[in-house]
């Protein structure tokens, strides 16, 4: 059984605020906890090519924010049933862990079919809590760090009305999508970012360790992106002095 534990995030006084540092305190799963202190210390494991696309992107976000004070990121893959949701759930809590404000997160596929269960399980042993109807063949599942916020996630088209129409970086998360969709209608900026797919895995032995191990993947590379972002935000703050 999940336990709570009280995370202490430095939230730096940006984008109105008043305090220079202003201290939030998020409670998560204990699981999700231990998770996150260990992806925070592999970060330099990333490797160099990585780090150049996610500092690309998260430049571009800073530019967008420092402009509209508030701005969107939209993770697309073909299904939306994996990796976007994936990218998606670990981009909104390292948002959240960094204490950036103004960027939203969405996901959307080429096309809609369902969130995955295998995915679902593996965020659930990385620590969150998930809650959704097993017998809806495309559920509206709930994801949550601990008791809040609470995120409802469904499969949908990446131009479904719940998602950004305009103002938003497009951030392709699978080779296919990213060749089958050259251009997203509204996006001011579209990058490719392609995570391999575990579904190959899907029904053999290794398949929730493959699971395991893209969520660890994507979840070290979002933290990495909102730190670079939450790093930037600083700096160029200070700069305005």
């Amino acid at each position: 059984m999940k336990t709570l534990k009280k995370l202490l995030i430095v939230a730096v006084g940006l984008f109105g605020i008043s305090n220079a540092h202003a201290q939030l305190e998020l409670e998560v799963n204990q699981e999700l906890e231990q998770n996150t202190k260990l992806l925070v210390k592999q970060l330099d494991e990333i490797s160099e090519e990585r780090k150049s696309e996610l500092t690309e992107i998260g430049n571009f976000l800073v530019n967008q924010l420092e402009e509209k004070d508030a701005f969107s990121a939209l993770f697309v893959c073909t299904h939306n049933s994996r990796r976007s949701h994936i990218s998606d759930v670990w981009f909104k809590y390292a948002l959240l862990f960094y204490g950036v404000e103004g960027l939203e997160s969405f996901s959307g596929g080429t096309e809609a079919t369902a969130f995955n269960p295998h995915a679902i399980a593996a965020l659930e042993r990385a620590g969150f809590t998930i809650h959704y109807n097993k017998n809806v063949d495309n559920p509206v599942v709930s994801v949550t760090p601990g008791k809040y916020p609470v995120w409802k996630m469904k499969s949908k088209v990446y131009t479904h009305k719940i998602n950004p129409t305009s103002d938003f970086a497009a951030i392709m998360v699978c080779s296919d999508a990213d060749k089958s969709c050259p251009v997203v209608s509204g996006a001011t900026g579209r990058f490719s970012l392609p995570f391999k797919d575990p579904r190959y895995y899907d029904g053999t032995p290794s398949q929730d360790l493959k699971y395991d191990e893209t969520v660890q993947e994507i979840g070290k590379e979002m933290f990495f992106l909102a730190d670079h972002i939450k790093s930037q935000l600083i700096i160029k703050k200070e700069i305005l002095k």
